[in-house]
């Protein structure tokens, strides 16, 4: 009986089958530390466009601490290139990151189209419309588009791209997604076309697709970078929900990211990013997500600053966070990967972030990895 309900689990959820099946393995010998698997649960960006032996970022690399990682084009505080300069560069920095770690890295890139491309045309890069752009033609073009720019991603390191934008462009004139010609269109049914035409053809060529920004703040007024949006009054689960139901329910083949906004019919006290009510209540048991989820920058105003950083990190992991990205480019601060470190290791000495909960995400990760492990394997999508 238990295999034909992990059969009829396994057509309905794969993620969640491959985290039961990564779970019923997890005493492998190729199982990582503790320390390891809460590693996994960091993404970082950093400074550099080629890290030597003695940088201290590569070091935390090789330690473990960090499992995945995040390249921007440009330094928002000190101006200039940041971590991509040309495409044999950017290789040979991936080369040498991937070679550091003793486990497999998630190594990303904000890869939408349009204003937000890190790989751009003037540094030899495959041009890439934006979404508004792609959300104007036929989701096949839009497939095509996602399969090419996996394929350049892949090619060049990348698995995993911080796209595609699920959120309705319900406010043209929202600082943070409408004005930037970030949504695909202002009909729902077609914003889900495009984007899981997106991602489906970064899923085909290797790339993870991360799907954001949940719960949906396409009629936001106000931009996250710069403070806390009020989703409240303008948020619609016809327009902002139901494309995650549809798109799911059609088979979701990467991971989700939690924006940070206010939805006081949800949470009156804290942010989605850090809500249990948000991600485990409405994403995970409401719409029965069971595969990764990642938080948008959390050095972004909406959060940064609010609480101290321990809190802060306690919530986004007990709200059901799996992955917690840190940019560090809007604030630099060179020590912060040390800090987020040291926060966490104290919540797991105060008892509050406990194995289980650790392993609890890690399951997740590793089952992420292991699916695109085996399409590369067996030469095929999921």
């Amino acid at each position: 009986m238990k295999k034909i309900f992990l059969l009829l689990l396994c057509v309905l959820l794969p993620l969640a089958c491959l985290a039961d099946e990564a779970g019923e393995s997890q005493a492998a010998p190729e199982e990582p530390t503790l320390d390891q698997m809460l590693g996994s649960m960091l993404m970082f960006g950093f400074r550099g466009a080629a890290l030597g032996p003695d940088d201290d970022f590569l070091k935390f690399v090789a330690s473990g601490k960090i499992g995945n990682l995040v390249l921007f084009d440009r330094d928002v505080t000190k101006g200039g290139d940041r971590n991509v300069i040309s495409r044999s560069q950017l290789e040979a920095l991936t080369r040498t990151l991937s070679a550091a770690s003793p486990f497999p890295l998630f190594i990303s890139a904000d890869q939408e189209g349009g204003q937000v491309r890190r790989l751009k045309p003037q540094k030899g890069f495959t041009d890439l419309p934006s979404a508004q752009s792609m959300g104007q033609g036929n989701p096949e073009a839009t497939r095509e588009q996602g399969a090419t720019t996996g394929a350049e991603l892949k090619s060049l390191g990348i698995n995993m791209d911080l796209a595609p934008v699920l959120d309705v462009d319900s406010n043209p004139f929202n600082p943070g997604i409408g004005r930037l010609g970030r949504s695909f269109n202002s009909d729902p049914a077609l914003v889900v076309q495009h984007a899981l035409a997106f991602g489906l053809g970064l899923a085909n060529a290797g790339v993870v697709p991360v799907l954001k920004h949940f719960p949906g703040q396409g009629c936001a007024t106000e931009d996250s970078h710069l403070g806390l949006p009020d989703i409240t009054q303008c948020w619609n689960p016809d327009t902002d929900l139901r494309p995650y139901a549809e798109i799911f329910a059609a088979g979701w083949p990467g991971a989700v990211m939690i924006g940070h906004m206010l939805h006081r019919g949800f949470d009156g006290d804290l942010p989605s990013t850090l809500s249990r009510k948000i991600v485990t209540g409405l994403l995970r048991n409401g719409l029965n997500w069971q595969g990764v989820v990642i938080s948008d920058d959390m050095q972004m105003k909406a959060v940064a600053g609010v609480r101290e950083l321990k809190e802060t990190l306690w919530l986004a992991i007990d709200a059901g966070i799996d992955i917690l990205l840190f940019g560090n480019n809007l604030e630099w601060d060179e020590t912060l990967p040390q800090k987020v470190w040291d926060a966490l290791k104290a919540l797991q000495a105060d008892g509050r972030l406990t194995e289980a909960r650790i392993r609890e995400s890690w399951k997740r990760i590793s089952a992420l990895h292991k699916a695109y492990a085996d399409q590369k394997e067996n030469g095929h999508a999921q």
